[in-house]
């Protein structure tokens, strides 16, 4: 219901905090699957594979859900952007949460045969679906509510749902963690995801309270109604910036699946690191990121968006061999480091994303523009990185082939990011990359 009597600015801040707790919540569910396919799914849905090569299927169930969030971003972009952006945020928390919740209860193997598997990959599928829409509509209901100038700021908050499900999915799993083997494959791995209920039931209470986006409404009032079939209105105009958005999202997608899928299952098998170690590890660096990245949305006021992402993406680079020299030493503490310069130099990157294309595209596609790009990314790049790490790591040549994958992606970020700064439609609040800004006029996306 909207709240006519809300100040801009109160509604900006409700609209901020909904898309952050909603978001943090499915970021959650998102990220217990990713712990649980390192730790327990290979062991308790292919337990006839060998150890291998039930990760490496455990990784691939991993994969299905980013093969099912451009169908998810399709879906309720076209929602989205026809008939607006609160009701689809509410169905896709909703979808999430029963899907997560159904894990939690679904046999395994030895209960059911292959079945087990194959509910598990359509349960996958529904997560899929529910965080293809879930980003791009959180992202659009925090900017789209709050002053140019401050937008960068708003899609910050949707990013610290990232960090904010990852703090509470380690701390789940640490908890469960302690118990004995025999408890944890039995029953301890399930509890995170019952948890999932609870979460989403917060989250409803939340975004039901949001009113329509701002941008929306002004849209609508001007009669600059979406299209019918807004996906190709997108990529009659606009399919360039569409390209140029996957590239541009492939580390931001990526990233946090090295670290908490790929890194997080080499270091407790290959590596020998305990379990428990590597999961406080986790926790640890999900901190950092979440009081990291507000203090890069902050410096992106006073140096320009564009230059901090790129500087950020650079310095990841730098960074890429020295973390994965520092992951191989298997001592908890240097492992902790090398991983905290990645998540240091990547994470000042991704706080400004969402931001950064939310501006990309019309108000007429946006809903489908944000979606398509973001989600055909973590379908093509980022789902598939747990899965063609560990393909590299299995095939030989120890870890360097898979160092070599990571700078690949973080070069094509690299890219992509400048070449859609000079593409897409220049905000009022941020000056072109290389050019001097506006006194007095801060440079957010």
């Amino acid at each position: 219901m909207p709240h006519a009597t809300s100040t801009p600015g109160r509604r900006a801040r409700r609209a901020t905090t909904a898309s952050f707790i909603g978001t943090a919540v499915e970021w959650y569910d998102f990220y217990i699957y990713g712990t649980a396919t390192a730790l327990v799914f290979g062991k308790l849905f292919f337990p006839t594979a060998s150890p291998a090569a039930g990760t490496l299927a455990a990784f691939a169930t991993f994969w299905v859900g980013f093969l099912a969030r451009p169908v998810g971003g399709l879906i309720f972009g076209h929602i989205g952007d026809r008939v607006g952006r609160k009701n689809v945020l509410v169905t896709t928390l909703v979808l999430m949460g029963s899907a997560t919740t159904l894990i939690g209860v679904l046999p395994t193997h030895a209960s059911i045969g292959v079945a087990a598997p194959v509910l598990l990959v359509l349960l996958r599928a529904v997560q899929g679906i529910a965080v293809g829409g879930e980003w791009g509509g959180a992202v659009l209901m925090a900017t789209e509510n709050t002053e140019h100038k401050r937008r960068g700021l708003a899609g910050m908050w949707v990013q610290q749902g990232s960090p904010a499900g990852a703090v509470l999915a380690s701390l789940v799993f640490i908890a469960v963690g302690h118990l004995p083997d025999d408890a944890f494959l039995s029953w301890g791995w399930r509890v995170p995801f019952l948890l999932s209920a609870v979460l989403v039931v917060i989250g409803l209470v939340i975004r039901l309270k949001v009113s329509e986006s701002t941008d929306f409404e002004e849209a609508r009032k001007h009669e600059e109604a979406a299209p019918k079939i807004p996906v190709v209105e997108l990529f009659r105009t606009s399919w360039p910036l569409v390209l140029l958005g996957v590239g541009a999202s492939a580390m931001g997608i990526s990233s946090a699946y090295f670290t908490n899928t790929f890194v997080l299952s080499w270091a407790t098998s290959d590596l020998g690191v305990h379990r428990q170690t590597m999961l406080d590890i986790l926790l640890v660096l999900a901190v950092l990121q979440f009081l990291w990245q507000p203090l890069a949305a902050l410096l992106a006021q006073r140096v320009g968006t564009v230059r901090l992402m790129a500087g950020a993406l650079v310095a990841n680079i730098v960074v890429a061999v020295p973390m994965f020299l520092l992951i191989a030493t298997r001592d908890s503490a240097l492992i902790g480091v090398g991983l905290a310069l990645g998540v240091l130099t990547g994470c000042s990157y991704y706080a400004l994303l969402a931001g950064f294309l939310s501006q990309a595209f019309p108000v007429r596609v946006r809903y489908t523009g944000v979606s398509m790009a973001y989600q055909l990314c973590s379908t093509v790049i980022g789902g598939s990185t747990p899965l063609l790490a560990q393909w590299l790591l299995t095939r030989g040549g120890g870890h360097w082939p898979v160092v070599g994958y990571y700078v690949v992606l973080l070069l094509l970020t690299t890219v992509s990011v400048l070449a859609l700064a000079r593409r897409r439609p220049q905000p009022d609040d941020e000056a072109p990359t290389g050019a001097r800004e506006p006194e007095g006029r801060p440079a957010v996306a």
